[in-house]
């Protein structure tokens, strides 16, 4: 089963300018790396820009139980309800599902293997992976750095 997001396959530049979507088209958000790098934090730019992970349970946002939204620190759009996030074992927040429109994937073969990339599909940074054994209803495992967002509690 391919896992496409409904923006369609996306892909991050992170050598050039922008951020662009496979066949040249632009992100909505698009900054040349100089802004990325003066608006976020280094590990942030490292995971955005430059595709990293961050080390295994590391991320505050895995003891986040509140309810809420989980944003794309690179653009604050909003990319996870609070009540799609369940404990996966891994060391990162895992969801079973993002918000409708909120993420783009395309095919990730570093490392010697094939695994499905996660972006932000309004500017392209890179969230992490999807894999295919999560819980019901999807059996997805949206496994995100927990740099990659922030969370924003929800309101009384």
């Amino acid at each position: 089963m391919a896992i496409l997001g409904a923006g369609g396959l996306f892909r991050s530049l992170t050598s050039g300018n922008t951020a662009e979507a496979a066949g040249g088209e632009r992100f909505p958000v698009s900054k040349p790396a100089a802004e990325w790098r003066e608006q976020l934090t280094p590990e942030q730019y490292y995971v955005l820009r430059e595709h990293g992970t961050e080390r295994a349970g590391t991320s505050p946002l895995n003891a986040e139980k509140r309810s809420g939204t989980f944003v794309c620190a690179g653009c604050e759009q909003d990319l996870f309800a609070s009540d799609t996030k369940f404990e996966s074992g891994t060391g990162w927040p895992s969801f079973w599902k993002p918000l409708e429109g909120a993420v783009g994937t395309t095919e990730d073969r570093s490392f010697f293997m094939t695994r499905t990339e996660v972006h932000c599909s309004r500017c392209g940074g890179h969230l992490g992976h999807v894999f295919e054994d999560g819980p019901k209803p999807t059996g997805l495992r949206y496994c995100m750095n927990g740099v990659a967002m922030t969370f924003r509690p929800a309101t009384s």
